[in-house]
């Protein structure tokens, strides 16, 4: 186990050595610094995703006093109450009720009609890094473009979209593990803010409705069903924040995976109807979500090994995307990989809703750079974030 130390930047760094380990030790290790149980292999974190004797909550069934937890300090409420209704973080038939309103508002025809938006707007974002000889990939492409693209989809005016990513940002710290008070402390502000910025917006498209999402989930009904208002607000955080954490990570990792790689980047440069592969393999490669948590609702085996109701299971994204009983050589890049049933966008009822939206997103900057930007390389070997469960980097700096 000590290989896997989540809060050491050299496992950071590169913890795939760490997962190989990891998945010769067995199919599920105890990991006492954050009382929880590992699970590395692919097969088990593909099974564990839909199974209804987990959840992503607990509060369905049980108090936390039942469940033989302690509640979230009553400072922190600003931040369960918004997380805790938003479709992620609910089972059913709460979930159930929920994705299938939000469904009726963010429909496959919704997201393709946002193609050309998409595809114009990481054209003119890589036209500019082009101009400017260079910069960071980060800030001037990956995270402008998703950020962009989700607060369109929501109606969100332009002059308001730049309090989205420092807002998201802080919320989603909670997600590591064992997070500090500091970071509970931001996270609670920003959920306050967020709230209140949605709130105002939703009564703004209540009394002059548009043709967004937000207006979507005003309208969405089904037999007399409608979302609440808290419901409303978690909804819109939780699009906007897993509507662009994943893709702006996904982004970055990918290039700098393609910079360590350049037999691989020659290969997609000569023959760019490589890119949807490339998209699927460098997600499975360097995994932007690297870990998911599930609450043991009722006890369960793995492999001889007893986890009690009231445990809490961390599965491994990560180390299950580089899982050789899945994935011939899996620490070899290879963007013409044709069998990737990674589990990058999770799997089951939580399966991301946004999944083809954030192909489109990730499909649309890495062609505007490969036809814009043809001789794109490394200014600089980048630092990663210290964030282990959301796998990014603090910048990538290119020129050209």
């Amino acid at each position: 186990m000590a290989a896997f130390d989540p809060w050491d930047p050299a496992f950071v760094a590169d913890p795939y050595p760490a997962y190989a380990e990891l998945r010769a030790q067995g199919r599920v290790i105890r990991y006492e610094p954050t009382d929880q149980w590992l699970v590395p292999h692919h097969a088990d974190v593909s099974a564990l995703l839909r199974d209804r004797r987990l959840g992503r909550t607990y509060q369905h069934r049980f108090s936390h006093e039942d469940f033989g937890r302690t509640p979230p300090p009553p400072e922190h409420e600003p931040f369960h109450t918004l997380n805790d209704h938003g479709m992620l973080d609910l089972e059913p038939p709460d979930h159930t009720r929920i994705r299938r309103l939000v469904s009726k508002a963010f429909t496959p025809r919704t997201v393709e009609r946002l193609k050309p938006y998409v595809h114009g707007l990481a054209n003119d974002l890589v036209g500019a890094l082009v101009e400017a000889g260079g910069g960071d990939l980060l800030t001037d492409v990956a995270e402008p473009l998703p950020v962009a693209v989700i607060a369109e989809m929501l109606g969100i005016p332009e002059a308001d979209r730049p309090q989205l990513r420092p807002w998201s940002a802080d919320i989603c710290g909670m997600y590591e593990l064992n997070p500090s008070q500091e970071t509970a402390t931001k996270a609670v502000r920003a959920s306050v803010e967020f709230s209140e910025y949605l709130t105002e917006l939703i009564a703004a498209r209540r009394k002059e409705p548009g043709d967004d999402l937000v207006s979507g989930l005003i309208e969405a009904h089904d037999e007399g069903d409608r979302l609440t208002e808290q419901e409303m607000v978690s909804t819109a955080v939780l699009l906007l924040n897993a509507g662009h954490e994943a893709t702006v990570n996904a982004t970055v990792n990918g290039w700098w995976a393609l910079f360590r790689n350049p037999g691989q980047l020659a290969a997609l440069r000569a023959d760019h109807s490589l890119v949807p592969s490339a998209v699927e393999e460098l997600m499975r490669y360097d995994t932007p979500l690297q870990l998911f948590e599930r609450w043991v609702l009722d006890d369960i085996e793995i492999d001889g090994t007893v986890v009690p109701r009231g445990a809490e299971i961390a599965m491994l994204f990560g180390s299950a995307n580089h899982d050789p009983a899945v994935f011939d050589r899996p620490e070899r890049l290879d963007l013409t990989r044709a069998d990737n049933p990674h589990i990058s966008f999770s799997a089951g009822i939580h399966y991301c809703i946004g999944a083809p939206l954030a192909r489109i997103e990730l499909a649309a900057s890495m062609t505007a750079l490969l036809e814009r930007a043809p001789t794109l390389a490394l200014a600089q070997e980048p630092r990663r974030k210290p964030n282990f469960v959301i796998r990014g980097l603090e910048g990538l700096d290119v020129v050209l």
